[in-house]
């Protein structure tokens, strides 16, 4: 496969997960919490979607031969100081990287006014972020 290919990929990969976390966002932040099943759904695919994306900043770091990133938040620092992305997005997409931290490691503290509050109103930061690397 190739890297181009492997982009195009990761690309679909978050899409797809952005479609289906969509179909959850009629459901009030009160259903979300008391009812298990969904809240377990919605938690796994934004850990998902935050995964994907970061798969997707590695794989453009590869690609274009930039620095190799020592930690996940530093590929979306290394697209900012390529020019990929500005430092508003950077900051959003690292806040990105800490949710994703905070539902691998830290699952039974989440707090869900953020993980709501990422559901209703930060997930077109990443469809902002797909955009930037579909031109770059």
């Amino acid at each position: 496969m190739t890297n181009l290919t492997k982009i195009e990929n990761k690309i679909s990969a978050v899409k797809k997960y952005l479609k289906i976390l969509a179909v959850y966002k009629k459901f009030s932040k009160k259903q979300l919490e008391n009812d298990l099943t969904l809240r377990g759904a919605v938690e796994r695919y934004l850990y998902l979607a935050a995964q994907a994306t970061i798969d997707l900043a590695e794989a453009v770091i590869a690609y274009k031969k930039y620095r190799k990133p020592t930690t996940l938040s530093e590929c979306f620092h290394i697209l900012n100081e390529e020019k990929i992305i500005d430092s508003k997005l950077t900051k959003k997409m690292v806040g990105m990287v800490g949710l994703r931290n905070i539902m691998a490691h830290d699952y039974e503290n989440i707090n869900y006014d953020i993980v709501y509050n990422v559901l209703k109103n930060k997930l077109q930061d990443i469809e902002k972020f797909i955009k930037k690397i579909s031109y770059a």
